[in-house]
């Protein structure tokens, strides 16, 4: 038996909490938010449960280290997340999917004991299926066959009930998930690997010309790196952030953010460096009339798309990196002639097999980047209700990235 947060589906308990997450109370939203999650209206059990079984002789069992608490986590817990996604996961799960640990198995290129990263996605290789045209190409995150083969459904470890995930003493995971990561690399820079891996495949998702101006809005885990990758794997000019806290604009500012503006004056500031036209509706946000060629939408919330949306020039692109909640106007979209682009985990580089896949990246720039303190909350799993609010107000309370080191007592 093995310690682990389990997920329970209620459909009561969702509406209840998506509820909570949705009345205009103010500065009350995180304390009845935090309060609504660590109560009975929690989908989260701690139980000790089955080790999860190897699927096949190219799994290995996993022991996780650190396991990170990412945004999407927070959207499942708070009711935030969309019914679209019901159908890609199976019950109960461990969720989990921000991982570094040390396999507890060997296999042929990966001895018992190798401290690894996990890319989380279980696509046809995983699955022992046919590659799917997707997968084929190494563009697993698109793979069509995540309800299907050896294992229960799930869009990725995390929200699959074969594979347990992160938030747990043991899961199992594929081969072909596992990237061995230096054992001189710090615990607290690996388990950030995934999140870099995803911002690093969010910038190639899209062609940033030299020079571009961009925006990125949002300052958490996902804007940070966000801004990180884009000076790493882009040519772009300025690159501007909105961010809510003091200190995401001094980290943003140290990742390569040109400058930081708050959510309040993101409009007037714009306008000032793009010299766009500041227009003001009846109701609603102001918007531009100009504005940045690119934009990044990192805080998966109706607010943040709705600011990328009215900030982006004509013809401009506005991609989305945060996991969407909320409804948005999207008449921005349809008047100045947007491009509206997806970016989901991660790919081994698609049919540009020049370039080093999205993880082998995300290893080396973790390695030298400035990340020092982003994980500064490390909490037991016993303390999973502390853990998550804190989580939930992160940025309030000056933090990047909470995790759980599954292995405290």
């Amino acid at each position: 038996m093995i310690l682990a947060l389990e997920y329970h589906r209620s459909p009561t308990k969702y509406l209840a909490t998506r509820g909570i997450t949705t009345l205009n109370v103010g500065s009350r939203l995180s304390s009845l938010v935090n309060s609504a999650v660590a109560s009975n209206l929690s989908p989260l059990r701690l139980v000790n449960r089955e080790e999860p079984i190897r699927p096949g002789p190219e799994w290995v069992r996993v022991r996780p280290l650190l396991s990170g608490i990412c945004g999407s986590d927070l959207g499942l817990l708070t009711g935030r997340s969309s019914p679209y996604l019901t159908p890609l996961v199976s019950m109960p799960f461990v969720p989990g999917h921000e991982v570094v640990g040390e396999t507890l198995d060997d296999l042929p290129d990966l001895p018992k004991g190798s401290r690894v990263v996990l890319d989380p996605v279980l696509g046809c290789e995983a699955r022992d299926l046919e590659p799917c045209p997707w997968c084929t190409t190494g563009r697993t995150s698109r793979c069509d066959h995540v309800t299907a083969g050896r294992i229960q459904a799930g869009l990725q470890t995390g929200f699959c009930a074969s594979t347990g995930g992160g938030w747990s003493r043991m899961l199992v995971a594929h081969r072909s998930q596992l990237h061995p990561v230096p054992e001189d690399l710090p615990l607290k820079r690996a388990v950030l690997v995934e999140p870099l891996a995803c911002a690093i495949h969010s910038v190639r998702r899209i062609d940033v010309p030299a020079g571009s101006t961009v925006l990125v809005v949002g300052a958490g885990t996902v804007g940070l790196l966000t801004v990180l990758a884009l000076r790493e794997f882009t040519q772009a000019g300025p690159v501007y952030v909105v961010a809510k806290h003091k200190h995401q604009r001094e980290r943003a500012l140290q990742v390569g953010a040109t400058e930081v503006f708050e959510p309040s004056r993101a409009a007037r500031a714009l306008r000032r460096v793009t010299r766009g036209s500041l227009q003001k509706p009846v109701f609603g946000q102001e918007f531009l009339l100009g504005g940045a060629d690119i934009a990044f939408e990192c805080t998966g919330g109706a607010g943040g798309l709705d600011t990328a949306l009215r900030l982006v020039r004509a013809g401009g692109t506005v991609l989305l990196s945060g996991m969407p909640s909320g409804t948005v106007d999207l008449t921005p979209l349809w008047y100045r002639e947007l491009k509206l682009i997806g970016s989901y985990a991660t790919d081994a580089g698609g049919p540009d097999s020049s370039r080093r896949d999205d993880f082998t990246e995300a290893v080396a720039l973790a390695a030298q980047a400035p990340l020092d303190g982003y994980v500064d909350a490390v909490y037991p799993l016993s303390r999973w209700r502390d853990a998550v609010g804190h989580a939930i107000a992160a940025g309030r309370l000056g933090t990047v990235k909470v995790a759980f080191d599954p292995t405290r007592d």
